[in-house]
């Protein structure tokens, strides 16, 4: 598996841990909301940070898709 696949699969159990979500609740959601095109597209900028600031970044995301 690639790199960017296993930090996939860590965005995944961080943010299910923290929301305490089942894995299909989050894949469901990452899929409605594209969120693995953004996370895969920032690779390089989110696999330095820790699992909460990718919890946040990600509910900022989802927050901005609302807006527009």
């Amino acid at each position: 598996m690639s790199e960017r696949g296993r930090f996939l699969i860590y965005c995944v159990e961080q943010y299910k841990a923290a929301k305490d979500l089942s894995g299909k609740q989050v894949a469901e959601l990452f899929s409605t909301h594209r969120i693995w095109d953004y996370v895969y597209s920032c690779f390089e900028a989110l696999h330095t940070t820790g699992g909460n600031y990718i919890v946040e970044d990600i509910d900022l995301y989802i927050e901005a898709q609302q807006i527009s």
